[in-house]
């Protein structure tokens, strides 16, 4: 009687089984666990949606995009490549992505030509605004589509959807140094590119 109880004592302070890590749940996904994918969906399903249903303000079609991209996490998980960044970060900027493509195709939505001249003031550009204001809204989806898919996510971030530094970097899961970073150089990279060819100023 004595045993069965010290063995009973002995299972009741074992330690709790710790969660498996994000990077642990993308290697089981990759082994077609569909555990992980319903631990992965639990985990960031909400803040998936949140995201989304800030960019489209549409529930339904929020709820549409973040099922779409966790069917395309089970479909291809090899996709993500942890040197890059976190599972939670690379999740979230494809649910910004789809997000934005949604609105372009379902209103038209293109960057305004407002944000034009305000990009370049904060990239510390001295054109003057006569010339910044000839920057078609075009030009600028342009520029915006050659930066590395970190920056272009980080700076629509930022200026399109008026996000601090601090919530991007915890929408995208990386350090807000890293988020600085990438806004500051993407920022000098569309100054180069918007301001290319314009007049000198006297």
């Amino acid at each position: 009687m004595l045993a069965a109880n010290a063995i009973d004592s002995r299972r009741t302070t074992l330690p709790p089984v710790p969660e498996p890590s994000d990077q642990e749940l993308m290697l089981r996904l990759r082994r077609q666990d569909i555990r992980a994918l319903e631990l992965l969906f639990d985990r960031y399903h909400q803040i998936a949606l949140g995201l989304a249903c800030k960019i489209v303000r549409d529930r339904n079609a929020a709820e549409d995009i973040v099922q779409d991209v966790f069917l395309a996490l089970w479909r291809q998980p090899d996709r993500f490549d942890p040197t890059k960044g976190t599972p939670r970060g690379w999740l979230l900027a494809i649910v910004h992505h789809r997000s934005i493509d949604k609105l372009r195709r379902t209103h038209g939505v293109q960057c305004s030509l407002e944000l034009v001249p305000h990009i370049i003031d904060d990239a510390q550009a001295d054109p003057c605004d006569a010339a910044a204001d000839r920057v078609a809204a075009t030009q600028l989806h342009s520029a915006l589509a050659t930066l590395p898919h970190e920056q272009r996510t980080a700076i629509e971030l930022a200026f399109l959807h008026g996000r601090t530094h601090v919530e991007i970097a915890s929408l995208l899961g990386c350090p807000l140094g890293t988020v600085k970073g990438r806004i500051r150089i993407g920022l000098a990279k569309l100054r180069a590119t918007l301001t290319e060819g314009l007049p000198a100023t006297a």
